[in-house]
């Protein structure tokens, strides 16, 4: 079974559209190359429950405002898959406007106030270290120095507390049971939904229907095999849900065909891997040498910054499979040489 999109395209912006009974579909903006989020909206009885809820600009909040004003009854809970800024950014603002609880899991509820606070491993001067580390010139570092981390910018204020969502719980929602599903190597303790009655899962970046989620180690975790996670969540994922399941994305179209696309998905990174693995048989390398042979084409210093992080988690996958030796040379930089047969 392919990939089959349900709709063209998506909801003008604030915009609904019904994808599923009593599950609507709207989307906004993002300032990046990847240029918008889907958010979703689940009937509950005579309220409304928002899952994820955009990116913190004055465009992102009118929109919200217009949509609040048009709902038909209050907002019961705002549910946020995991703490990146797109997905958490605006929650103490909806949460303030709406007076609704917040139910996220401990791992992103956390992590986002260590990012926010650039404590324990997180922040800019973490991060300019580890890159150091892995071969980043200089001229890179700086920018990343001045440029810090950004999340504080991304995300104005944090939620002092929520209700713990977990691996196995449920979510009732309009007399429906919400699984909640758990997956690893792109957040911490990434949350999806899945809904067997409707058939529906909200996937979050877990799975995404025409682009790869970026997958990256960071400083506080150097040693992480995040892309081994990952894939081990597709499987996950794979295994326990049905072929007919409508996927909800936080990026692109909604559609179904779950085993095949992550399939793809598989296949993507191994294609990956293995030109890296190749391009290290000849000499040592580091994760910034690879840049080019990973991405193949110009970056920008935000998309520098996962770049590097996805480069270092391939890196570590390859090694902790045997397939690839690292060593610190006298500079200082961390290369990665393939094992000779």
């Amino acid at each position: 079974m392919s990939l089959h999109f349900l709709h063209a395209h998506p909801p003008a912006a604030g915009e609904l559209t019904e994808v599923a009974p009593g599950v609507f579909w709207l989307r906004m903006p993002l300032p990046f190359q990847l240029d918008h989020i889907n958010l979703w909206l689940l009937k509950d009885g005579d309220g409304w429950v928002i899952v994820d809820t955009g990116f913190a600009d004055d465009g992102v909040r009118a929109s919200w405002s217009t949509i609040l004003d048009r709902l038909d009854g209050p907002v019961t809970c705002l549910i946020v898959t995991h703490f990146h800024p797109d997905h958490l950014g605006l929650a103490t603002w909806l949460m303030e406007k709406t007076g609704a609880p917040l139910a996220m899991t401990t791992g992103e509820f956390l992590t986002a106030h260590a990012v926010w606070h650039e404590v324990g491993g997180h922040g800019a001067r973490f991060m300019v270290e580890q890159f150091r580390q892995h071969g980043l010139d200089e001229t890179l570092l700086a920018r990343f120095a001045t440029r810090g981390s950004g999340y504080r910018q991304a995300v104005p204020g944090l939620p002092e507390h929520y209700q713990r969502l977990k691996a196995g719980d449920n979510a009732t929602v309009d007399g429906k049971n919400w699984q909640i599903l758990i997956g690893h190597g792109h957040a911490p303790e990434h949350m999806a939904l899945y809904c067997a009655e409707l058939g529906v899962l909200i996937s979050g970046d877990m799975l995404l229907p025409r682009i790869s989620t970026n997958i990256s180690v960071f400083a506080a975790t150097p040693e992480a095999d995040a892309l081994r996670w990952y894939l081990d969540s597709l499987d996950d994922m794979a295994r326990e849900l049905p072929e007919s399941t409508l996927v909800l994305p936080s990026h692109g179209l909604p559609f179904t065909g779950v085993q095949e696309r992550v399939q793809a998905l598989q296949a993507h990174h191994e294609e990956r891997l293995q030109v890296l693995e190749n391009s290290c048989e000849q000499a040592p390398q580091s994760a910034a040498g690879l840049l080019d042979v990973l991405f193949n084409r110009a970056l920008d210093t935000h998309q520098t910054m996962f770049a590097m992080g996805e480069a270092i988690a391939h890196l570590n996958y390859l090694e902790k499979a045997g397939r690839l030796t690292r060593h610190r040379g006298a500079d200082g930089v961390i290369r990665y040489s393939r094992l000779k047969q």
